[in-house]
């Protein structure tokens, strides 16, 4: 008969040592822990072990954040999304430092090509319609022949971002004459994932590798060149009296050129948000958060802003938990690139009207970003007045009476075409500022992660 102190009986050959190891091979195996009769049985450690076990299978199966980017073409989304990578993914942003090179160096090389040309085309006020040269620039001549070699760069950075095969083979002619079509306003490729695997095709395509070390080459050789261009006394006024005035962009990296055009150039954050993209058609952008919440996906809808894409939008609406509306305020003077009779302003509100009605994100919350106030404010401070382009603006004209009054109208169109009542979060950014955009984001992070709250509480 056994002794109640004697509980609880060991086995012949079983000790305490050998039980404990045993049970860590369980755990670690995932088998659930049969507690024997004869042996210690803690119940709190088991709930503690099958909690811990349904918590960790949960976190695998968390279903992504999804959130659209809205808004006119050239008003900042592929910014304003390569803002929140890196602020929550910044070894994924800085994983692709690699391709953003190549297309620094295509903005940049797009940039000299079209001031070339602008130099080497007669205006209208020019009496002779055979002169090639504005007569102020007489070192252009010599420029042009000494940047000569910059066509063939842009032509094979081109071809190498494009990641497509029938654009590598095709006739050299063609290739050119498609990338002389494109204007100032888009030096820009096709945006999307495949490009940014450059970096990995490069190393183990030889072609693509080739081509991209003969153009850093031939930029390097070239950078002086660029830098005495840039330097030309009078030139960016002569470009805005012609009224082609360059990108923010484009004026950064060629400032900056002497640095850019290194063949050892490594791009900073700075110039990797300035570079220019341009989204063709609806991207999907799948970012896994390495800061805050580890390992929790967001699913990123960056659609593209042009007219006549607007009508796939609405496939996009079901399923997200937030839409980030983003508006340029310094395009106010502007045309839309691909509609030049339409005003980018009268744009803007058209289209924050329509999807403010749309009754298949009646219940989905908004967070318009009133973006580019930087630009706004320069743009205001060398003269251009918003009361020429916007009839009912009577207001200083300085960016704080503008800012107030895109923020009052944009609200009051939300209150007036909204189908139902919904939260709406308002910033004004400058999307090209990191400091003040990681505060704000922050604040969209959490504001999106309280909206998917809710939908799954609804459901």
């Amino acid at each position: 008969m056994v002794k109640l102190n004697d509980w609880p009986h060991l086995p012949t050959g079983e000790t305490e040592e050998q039980r404990a190891r045993a049970k860590k091979i369980r755990c670690v195996a995932d088998i659930p822990i049969v507690p024997s009769p004869c042996s210690h049985h803690n119940p709190s450690d088991e709930i503690d072990e099958v909690l811990q076990r349904e918590r960790k299978a949960k976190e695998k199966k968390r279903p992504a954040r999804k959130v659209l980017l809205l808004g006119p073409s050239q008003s900042g989304k592929s910014t304003w999304l390569k803002n929140f990578q890196l602020l929550y993914a910044p070894k994924a942003f800085h994983a692709e430092i690699g391709a953003w090179r190549a297309v620094i160096h295509l903005n940049l090389t797009r940039a000299v090509n079209f001031i070339v040309d602008e130099l080497g085309t007669p205006s209208t006020s020019v009496v002779s319609p055979t002169q090639r040269l504005q007569p102020e620039f007489p070192n252009v001549e010599r420029l042009r022949i000494r940047l000569a070699p910059l066509r063939q760069v842009e032509i094979s950075l081109s071809k190498c971002l494009s990641v497509d095969r029938k654009a590598m083979r095709r006739p050299m002619s063609v290739v050119e004459e498609l990338s002389k079509s494109e204007s100032i306003n888009h030096i820009s490729i096709r945006g999307g994932a495949v490009w940014k695997g450059l970096t990995k095709k490069a190393s183990f395509n030889s072609t693509i590798s080739g081509e991209l070390q003969q153009t850093r080459s031939l930029l390097e050789a070239c950078r002086d060149d660029i830098i005495i261009l840039w330097s030309e006394p009078g030139l960016r006024e002569h470009l805005i009296e012609r009224g082609t005035p360059l990108p923010d962009s484009s004026v950064f990296f060629l400032d900056h050129a002497e640095r850019i055009a290194r063949k050892d150039y490594v791009p900073t954050d700075d110039d990797v948000l300035r570079a220019r993209l341009e989204t063709i058609g609806v991207e999907e952008h799948h970012i896994t958060m390495e800061v805050g919440d580890a390992k929790q996906d967001w699913i990123f809808y960056d659609v593209e802003g042009s007219r006549g894409q607007r009508a796939t939008w609405a496939s996009y609406f079901d399923d997200v938990h937030a839409i980030v509306f983003i508006v340029s305020m310094s395009d106010f003077d502007q045309s839309d690139p691909h509609e030049p009779q339409v005003n980018r302003f009268v744009d803007s509100i058209t289209l924050w009207r329509s999807v403010c009605q749309n009754k298949l994100i009646s219940n989905i919350p908004m967070l318009l970003f009133l973006n580019k106030v930087d630009l706004l404010h320069t743009k205001l401070e060398n003269g251009t007045y918003f009361a020429d382009y916007v009839q009912d603006f009577s207001q200083a004209n300085d960016a704080k009476s503008v800012t107030r009054y895109f923020k009052k109208l944009f609200m009051a169109t939300h209150e007036k075409y909204s189908r139902k009542e919904r939260s709406l979060h308002v910033h004004i950014t400058c999307a090209i500022d990191t400091k003040s955009m990681s505060l704000v984001l922050k604040q969209v992070k959490d504001v999106i992660t309280l909206a998917k709250l809710k939908n799954i509480d609804m459901l």
